[in-house]
């Protein structure tokens, strides 16, 4: 399912070109609005639409509470959305990404809330877990050295990363992933985010740099935010970009859960899912990036944790059967399942290889439960001769976890003797099932049934 990895730039040129004609060919070029109506007539409307239904009361919610831009100037942004929905080059793009329009509307307008409305901010509950679960405030163990080095190592992957991998994601998945795989891509990381940001609403908690700066006095929604140890990084660069930008950040106190985490996470779960070659460098890049978000203050690491744990669950949750390609247990064999040695590998060559007929049919009917043991010599009087020569004897079964199925395996026994197979030892066979005349007949009309090395057995009356 994964791209095959080029060997030369010419190459690779090549197969990225290829793929971007692949991609723009599938791309739907369409600008009349009544093809999108038509489409929307005929479409069977299922319980999992009211999701959209959601959709515009929190718009219209988050539409009342924007201040900024004012009435009617704000009214352009539902406008432009209903017109991108209605042309098809455009709604191609728009109506997948929803939930990132519903994540970003919502972080960008909770600066609006009321704050009489507003939750408690809690200041020393994350330091307080994280001594508690981890022994430790590994953050602020993090903190305690800093180097211009690592300020630099720790920046490239939360400053910048940051902000262009999904963009980069979303290209990645669009040359080359499966149909339907950007879709997921936009739906998972939409609905992440947006539940991310509802729970830094909800449960407001205060960052490392608040601790560093003010300890842990409480805190009030009018303290503007700070950048951590990116003020180092535009002292560096002698700028204010960062300074400014997390200064009038829409949700200061929104540590937990870490979004920057869930984020690396995701994008590590989606690459390393649809290409596993990208597995060591995406991982790698997503513990540098946990580090970093501890390094420069701006998360503790049960904030990274959350972020984790969220994005996982997302992925997972959203993932559909179509493009989950592990193998499942309806493909797998039971071997592969209970990671168990296939029988074609432990099983002896014996005098049942020349009955192929026989090995097949016994195959398709037994389960991990049930394995037919190795030939014995009560079985010889049944093997196929050839030549007057006796069949070759395997040496007895190896003692193992097939031992413990011998109750089972005398199910049928009686149909199994006409293979040579006896359930109970190595020196007994079993008769054959008298018929009823043979029965009315008494012992005097049941004949005797003698194999080598075994004993006599008349049939009794039942």
């Amino acid at each position: 399912m994964s791209p095959i990895r080029p060997r030369s730039p010419i190459r690779a040129l090549n197969v990225l070109l290829s793929a971007l004609l692949s991609a723009l060919s599938s791309v739907e070029t369409s600008l009349s609005p009544s093809l999108t109506i038509s489409r929307l007539k005929a479409h069977t409307f299922t319980l999992s639409d009211t999701v959209y239904v959601l959709h515009i009361i929190q718009a219209v919610f988050w539409l009342v509470l924007m201040k900024q831009p004012p009435f009617p100037i704000k009214l352009i942004i539902p406008v432009l959305y209903t017109i991108g929905l209605l042309i098809p080059l455009t709604s191609q793009v728009i109506f997948p990404a929803t939930p990132i329009f519903a994540w970003l509307l919502t972080f960008y307008t909770s600066r609006f809330i009321p704050v009489e409305y507003r939750p408690h901010i809690w200041v020393s509950v994350l330091p307080t877990l994280e001594s508690v679960l981890y022994g430790a405030n590994i953050s602020d163990v993090l903190t305690r050295f800093t180097h211009p080095l690592l300020d630099i190592v720790a920046w490239i992957p939360y400053g910048i990363m940051h902000f262009i991998g999904p963009f980069l994601v979303s290209i990645f998945m669009w040359l080359f992933a499966p149909k339907g795989s950007l879709k997921f891509w936009a739906t998972v990381f939409g609905y992440m985010n947006l539940t991310g940001v509802w729970c830094q609403i909800i449960f407001p908690c205060a960052p490392p740099w608040y601790e560093l700066i003010h300890g842990l006095t409480p805190a009030n929604y009018g303290m503007p935010g700070s950048p951590g140890g990116l003020a180092r990084i535009d002292a560096l660069f002698n700028s204010h970009g960062y300074t400014n930008t997390f200064s009038h950040a829409p949700i200061v106190f929104g540590a937990f859960p870490s979004l920057h985490a869930g984020w690396a996470t995701l994008e590590a779960l989606v690459l390393s899912h649809f290409f596993p070659f990208l597995t060591p460098y995406v991982w790698g890049y997503t513990a540098l990036l946990y580090w970093a978000t501890m390094y420069l203050t701006h998360h503790y690491l049960i904030d990274v944790v959350g972020g984790a744990c969220l994005a996982t669950a997302f992925f997972y949750f959203f993932l559909p059967t179509e493009l989950d390609v592990r193998p499942s247990a309806a493909t797998r064999s039971k071997y592969e399942q209970y990671d168990l040695e296939a029988p074609s590998s432990r099983r002896r060559p014996s005098a049942f290889s020349a009955t192929s007929s026989l090995d097949s049919q016994d195959e398709d009917e037994q389960d991990i439960a049930f394995r037919s043991p190795t030939v014995t010599a009560s079985a010889a009087p049944f093997l196929p001769q050839s030549g007057g020569a006796a069949p070759p004897v395997a040496p007895p079964p190896r003692r193992n976890h097939r031992h413990t199925a011998s109750i089972a395996s005398l199910i049928r026994a009686e149909e199994r003797v006409e293979d040579g197979w006896s359930p109970i030892g190595g020196n007994f066979a079993l008769p054959p099932t008298p018929s009823s005349a043979m029965r009315a007949g008494g012992d005097n009309g049941i004949p005797r049934v003698r194999s080598p090395n075994t004993a006599v057995f008349p049939q009794r009356n039942v």
